[in-house]
């Protein structure tokens, strides 16, 4: 069983960000800094001549697979922390924070449109032939930036992906439902029934969620 780990933002602890949208290639990530272009839905070209594009910085409840082959886990976010992360971008004045494969940052790239996707049905991003996610955040982003658009136009770079600091819990949920199971939960749920009963994977996972609760 691959741990499944949920990230969110606590506000009231003033720690974690949401710095910067990146225009990606490659995945990246290092311990809770969040580079999540494996999170990646090609953006679309809106205008060629104004050089604007349209794409998603982050869409809910989807697992994202990290770590490595020997030691894996999935990643997740809620509908509320994906809300959450926009407003915190935004709110911090970061619309002009762009990366390129987050290790490079640039200039003359800006966020001039951000809005969650709520009615799927009705939401403008139809406009744009790209899915209509419910809880995901779009953004149009200007690329006054020559080298950049250049990159964009030879399909250099696919997609979007936030850059930021969460915070974690570790869950077993169903992602179609809102009531993810706490690792508690997730122990009390296992260990009920018998150890000769288990499955090797559910003895492993034990083990792992016991050694989560005790850190």
């Amino acid at each position: 069983m691959i741990p499944l780990i949920e990230l969110f933002l606590d506000l009231e602890e003033n720690r974690d960000a949401v710095n910067a949208i990146s225009f990606v290639k490659q995945p990246a990530i290092e311990k809770n800094f969040i580079a999540l272009s494996q999170q990646t839905y090609t953006f679309e070209t809106v205008d060629q001549d104004q050089k604007i594009i349209v794409g998603y910085a982050l869409i809910p409840n989807k697992k994202i697979l990290r770590g490595t082959k020997e030691d894996p886990f999935h990643i997740f976010f809620k509908e509320q922390t994906v809300k959450d992360a926009s407003h915190l971008y935004l709110s911090k004045l970061n619309g002009n924070n762009t990366t390129v494969n987050h290790n490079k940052a640039v200039s003359g790239v800006s966020v001039v449109e951000s809005w969650i996707v709520e009615d799927p049905k009705n939401d403008k991003i139809n406009n744009y032939n790209l899915e209509a996610i419910k809880g995901g955040w779009a953004v149009i982003m200007k690329v006054d930036n020559e080298e950049v658009w250049e990159d964009v136009k030879k399909g250099t770079y696919l997609g979007l992906s936030i850059e930021g600091i969460f915070s974690d819990r570790a869950v077993s949920v169903d992602l179609e439902s809102e009531a993810p199971k706490s690792a508690l939960e997730q122990v009390l749920e296992v260990a009920k029934k018998d150890v000769k009963d288990m499955t090797p994977e559910e003895a492993e996972g034990l083990l792992k969620i016991v050694n989560e609760v005790i850190d």
